[in-house]
């Protein structure tokens, strides 16, 4: 149980067994929150301690074509690889700094609320591995460096696959050199928007198994989608099978400490400025979904590691959520 470190019926042990009796128990929280669902029994003689992933082995993916980067893309700023400046990596450029720099001076915790993201981006991860999931879609994945979710499964030992996308051609870029010698992970560049051209891409359709659950990973994306957010969330889940997850968190301005400044500053970047929405603008995103325990939470205190007591930091700008799909 390290890998959830607060404990709840939905956070059972592998095994059948273990997440029966977990499944069975009373919640302490007055709200009622989802279970995991029970997933496949385990072969004979492997026990909750040596679970082992139950996925189909597949064929290598079909190589996605690299994406095209128009020169005036480096000349721009891009979200992607100013949070990537922001978490301390290198796939960024000058234009991307200056960016990030202006936020960090406008709004001295933007590097801590991307950190936060981060930390909960590998917390939900190792959740939903511990509950069964074997296959992430990972939307609006920026550069897959920084503690991503193939890092996060490496660390599992599990053999996990992820589909990375991102509009972002240039991430892309990055994402695929990264990735080129991991038969586990792809990445693709298409706009998340087009659900049909997201799951019938090479680098999803031929990794991930849609018959089988899938981990819906929506990490601050969705603020980019201005309108109905709700419904490209539907229709992503509607297209996965029983038994899939959504994992997200989403920018607002619901902390007046941090929202209205960094949103002034991001209307520089080339694509639509992000939209923040709010706490109960971001329940509609998670309709469609029962949510495990504490539900909608900041990002910071949605299951924080042992010794990090929740609320410890000092602005918030993410909403987090993890829920199974009804």
């Amino acid at each position: 149980m390290s890998e959830l470190p607060r404990w709840h019926p939905s956070a059972a042990p592998a095994g059948v067994a273990g997440r029966a009796c977990a499944e069975t128990a009373t919640a302490p929280a007055a709200r009622a929150f989802a279970a995991v669902p029970t997933q496949a029994a385990a072969p004979a003689g492997i026990g909750p301690s040596r679970q082992v992933p139950t996925a189909p082995t597949a064929p290598s993916p079909p190589a996605e074509s690299p994406p095209a980067a128009a020169a005036e893309e480096f000349e721009r700023p891009s979200s992607a690889r100013v949070y990537d400046y922001l978490l301390g990596g290198a796939a960024h450029g000058a234009v991307d700094r200056e960016l990030g720099d202006r936020l960090k001076r406008s709004q001295p915790g933007v590097v801590e609320l991307a950190r936060e993201n981060r930390a909960f981006l590998r917390r939900a991860v190792r959740f939903l591995l511990a509950a069964g999931i074997e296959q992430f879609l990972d939307l609006g994945s920026g550069v897959p460096t920084m503690g991503n979710v193939h890092e996060v499964i490496a660390r599992s030992r599990s053999g996990a696959r992820v589909a990375y996308t991102d509009v972002d051609s240039i991430a892309a870029l990055h994402g695929q050199h990264l990735l080129a010698a991991l038969p586990t992970a792809t990445y693709t560049a298409v706009d998340v928007e087009d659900v049909e051209t997201v799951l019938s891409s090479p680098g999803v359709a031929g990794l991930l198994d849609l018959r089988r659950p899938v981990g819906l990973l929506a990490f601050s994306v969705l603020q980019h989608v201005r309108d109905d957010a709700a419904g490209l969330v539907g229709d992503y889940l509607a297209r996965l099978a029983p038994g899939s997850a959504l994992a997200l968190s989403h920018f607002t301005g619901d902390d007046p400490r941090t929202g209205p400044t960094i949103e002034a500053e991001v209307v520089a970047y080339p694509r639509a400025a992000p939209r923040a929405r709010s706490h109960a603008e971001v329940t509609t995103l998670v309709a469609g979904v029962d949510l495990v325990d504490p539900g909608i939470a900041w990002a910071d205190e949605w299951r924080p590691e042992p010794g990090r007591p929740a609320g410890v930091a000092e602005a918030r700008g993410h909403w987090a959520a993890v829920g199974f799909r009804r």
